[in-house]
C-alpha cells in the first residue's frame, strides 16, 4: 500500500562536501571534512557493507519486509487484535543527527502494518476481489529519539472504520516507553474509486460485524481534517 509523506517534519540542514550518508541514494547528504559525525558514519557503513547489509541499504526496505512477512506466515490474528513486531534501527535509517529519520519512521511502519493486514486476512480478501488499498491520511506524534542499533517494539492494530475509511493505529516502544505514534486513515479501492469498508469486512468473513466506537481523539482528528481546504490554498 502506498504511504504519502503526511505529517513529516521540515527537511533538516546538510553539511558541506565530503562522505555520503549510507543508503540515501536519492537524497545524498554531504558530511564535511574530518568531523566526528563523518567518522561515526564511516564506522557504521564499514559494519554493514557486506552481503545482506548492502541489499538492505535500498531506499525502500524490501528485504526487511520480506523477512517480517515470512516470520509471521501462517500466524492468523483476530480482526481487532494487536500485531507486535520488533525492529532494529540500522545506519541507513538515520538522519544527519544520528537518530531515526522522521520520514524513515513512516516507511518502517510498513514493516508492521503489511504483515498485520496479512495476519487478519485483509490482504488475501483484497487480492481475491481484485481490490487495492492506499493510505489516505496520517497524523504522527514524535516523542523520543531512536538511535542507531537500538531495538524497538512496534504495535499495529485496527481501531475501526466508518463509511469510507479504516483507521489503523501504530506505535514504537522501547522498554515500556512510547517513542512515537501514528494514526492512519486507509482506503480500500476499486474501479472507479473508494470501496465502502463494510464490503471488505464482509469479504474477510466478518459479515454483519460493526465497527467498534472510534475513540474521541480519532473522531476529533476526523472532524478537524474535514475542515482542511482541498486543494491547498496557494500563496
Amino acid at each position: 500500500m502506498s504511504t504519502p509523506s503526511l505529517g513529516r517534519a521540515s527537511p533538516r540542514g546538510n553539511g558541506d562536501a565530503g562522505a555520503s550518508l549510507p543508503g540515501k541514494s536519492d537524497q545524498i547528504v554531504k558530511i564535511g571534512g574530518k568531523s566526528p559525525l563523518r567518522r561515526r558514519l564511516t564506522l557504521a557503513a564499514a559494519r554493514v557493507t557486506t552481503g545482506a547489509g548492502t541489499l538492505g541499504a535500498q531506499m525502500y526496505p524490501v528485504i526487511r519486509l520480506i523477512g517480517e512477512t515470512l516470520k509471521f506466515r501462517g500466524q492468523s490474528l483476530g480482526l481487532l487484535e494487536t500485531h507486535v513486531s520488533h525492529h532494529l534501527c540500522l545506519p541507513w535509517d538515520l538522519d544527519p543527527w544520528m537518530e531515526l529519520n522522521n520520514g524513515r519512521t513512516l516507511t518502517l511502519y510498513d514493516l508492521g502494518r503489511i504483515p498485520f493486514t496479512l495476519r487478519i486476512g485483509m490482504t488475501q480478501a483484497l487480492r481475491a476481489q481484485g481490490w487495492g488499498m492506499t493510505v489516505a491520511g496520517a497524523s504522527v506524534r514524535y516523542r523520543r529519539r531512536v538511535r542507531m542499533f537500538q531495538r524497538v517494539q512496534m504495535r499495529s492494530r485496527l481501531l475501526g472504520w466508518d463509511q469510507r475509511f479504516f483507521y489503523v493505529e501504530q506505535s514504537l516502544w522501547r522498554q515500556g516507553e512510547a517513542l512515537n505514534h501514528i494514526l492512519l486513515r486507509i482506503a480500500a479501492t476499486q474501479q472507479p474509486g473508494i470501496l465502502p469498508p463494510v464490503r471488505l469486512i464482509e469479504a474477510m468473513g466478518h459479515a454483519g460485524q460493526d465497527s467498534p466506537a472510534l475513540p474521541d481523539w480519532v473522531q476529533g482528528w476526523i472532524a478537524a481534517d474535514s475542515q482542511r481546504p482541498w486543494p491547498p490554498h496557494q500563496g
